[in-house]
């Protein structure tokens, strides 16, 4: 990391920072959208079945994750203070806090997810397929919590191609895994959707091992001698990174949730078809909201470097860049899935009626893109600022307040049926992405006063 002076190397830095994170995330999300495929070839139930599981395990992720995004923040703006001594200490005590987040998932899968998938009201089948599909994916829950720890390390100091290079080696190795153990090749069980978790749980044990390997062999990670000191369990580091990454957590988990909770309402009132159909295009969808993800994680990274080291104006001029980018290259996407729409709803299903449902929910995710990439690098900004308490309750009353109710409303009083809730969707993340515009309006204001 270094301070870019003028508009142009501030274009490049950025940019080298990004387009790593953005193939990670799109190699880490492609791994949902490989067990979501391949399982909808083993069956319309499969795929059922597998939407569901991912769905309930979607806002689980992001949620969590979101709060270990914290390190990012943490550790960029002490590497622009120069405190590098205290960097160590900050990812240990992470990576705690990450095994600690872990055992708490582990513990409320087991107490209300058979009561969650039997309030949906799924066939029985469906139902089996979900509940096996998260036990499969729950065998690497730890390992996943902990090496995103030391993914937000890497990239705080901007070496965003270390996660890459790992990412691209687990994804070949997680389709492989999918092939074998959901059709059942090569004398391997075939376990179907099922199947498709227990693919991916063992891909996350891959991705912490080789985490752990570049902590031990990449020169310039291995000179902050990351565990050479285990240092005692801190509250007080607990209650830091929690006081930051709690609202971050939770306001990325109320934007996941939104999607997760429309699809156990889709699952109770509509048919297997339907729910098939939603998924393939929620799905796909999600994988191309991993770019302006991206652009929210690069920013946060940037813009804290810039506060951190008390450059006002560069963290202007970065959420320029970030967010200009964002809405061009989302609205490119967006035409393009437009155009793409029926060939993508083939590479889910060979089910006819699937198809042309899923194609007219593709048209709705199309909206909604604009608005979901507008609020996640405004979100990205306002991280890079550690202003994450009101994002928070925007989020919250956006999301659940305005977008959710919205949505139920016009798909039980108007003849829009399942396609209401996408509605409703665009409504709260356009409340959300405007409520964000605001707050970092007011951040900026309070930080060129002070």
């Amino acid at each position: 990391m270094y301070h870019a002076q003028t508009y142009q190397q501030k274009l490049k830095l950025y940019t080298l920072i990004l387009w790593p994170i953005m193939v990670t995330q799109i190699s880490l999300h492609s791994m949902n959208v490989i067990d979501t495929m391949m399982s909808g070839r083993a069956g319309t139930t499969d795929l059922a079945g597998v939407a569901v599981g991912s769905s309930l395990w979607a806002p689980i992720l992001t949620g969590f994750n979101g709060i270990l995004m914290a390190v990012t923040p943490i550790i960029a703006q002490l590497l622009g203070k120069g405190e590098k001594a205290s960097i160590s200490r900050s990812v240990i005590q992470a990576l705690y806090l990450s095994v600690g987040l872990a055992l708490l998932v582990y513990i409320a899968g087991f107490l209300f997810l058979p009561s969650i998938l039997e309030f949906m009201s799924l066939e029985a089948e469906v139902s089996y397929i979900a509940k096996h599909y998260l036990i499969g994916l729950s065998i690497g829950l730890i390992p996943l919590f902990a090496s995103n720890v030391l993914r937000y390390f890497f990239d705080a100091q901007g070496y965003t191609r270390i996660t890459m290079s790992i990412l691209l080696i687990a994804l070949p190795v997680s389709a492989l895994l999918n092939y074998l153990l959901i059709f059942g090749k090569f004398g391997f069980p075939e376990l179907g959707g099922i199947g498709a978790g227990y693919a991916t749980g063992i891909t996350y044990w891959l991705i912490f091992i080789l985490s752990i390997l570049v902590t031990y062999y990449v020169p310039t990670i291995r000179s902050f001698s990351l565990f050479s000191t285990w240092y005692r369990p801190s509250l007080k580091a607990w209650r830091e990174q929690l006081a930051l990454g709690l609202p971050m957590g939770l306001s990325i988990f109320f934007e996941a949730s939104i999607f997760s909770f429309v699809t156990l309402l889709v699952s109770r009132m509509f048919s297997t078809d339907i729910i098939a159909a939603h998924q393939a295009a929620l799905n796909f969808s999600s994988l191309l909201f991993m770019i302006p993800l991206s652009m929210s994680m690069g920013l946060t990274i940037v813009v804290a470097y810039e506060i951190g080291a008390g450059r006002l104006q560069g963290a202007k001029q970065y959420s320029r860049i970030g967010i200009s980018a964002s809405m061009l290259i989302i609205s490119m996407a967006s035409i393009i899935l437009f155009f793409l729409r029926e060939p993508i709803s083939y590479l889910y299903t060979d089910n006819p009626n699937v198809v042309q449902l899923a194609m007219s929910f593709f048209i709705f995710a199309i909206f909604y893109q604009l608005s979901d990439a507008a609020q996640a690098t405004l979100q990205g900004v306002l991280r890079g600022y550690k202003d994450a308490t009101v994002p928070f309750i925007i989020a919250l009353v956006s999301y659940w307040g305005i977008g959710i109710p919205s949505g139920v409303l016009l798909a039980t009083q108007t003849d829009l049926g399942p396609f209401g809730f996408w509605i409703g969707i665009i409504i709260g993340l356009t409340s959300a992405a405007i409520g964000f515009w605001i707050r970092l309006s007011m951040v900026t204001k309070r930080f060129t006063l002070s």
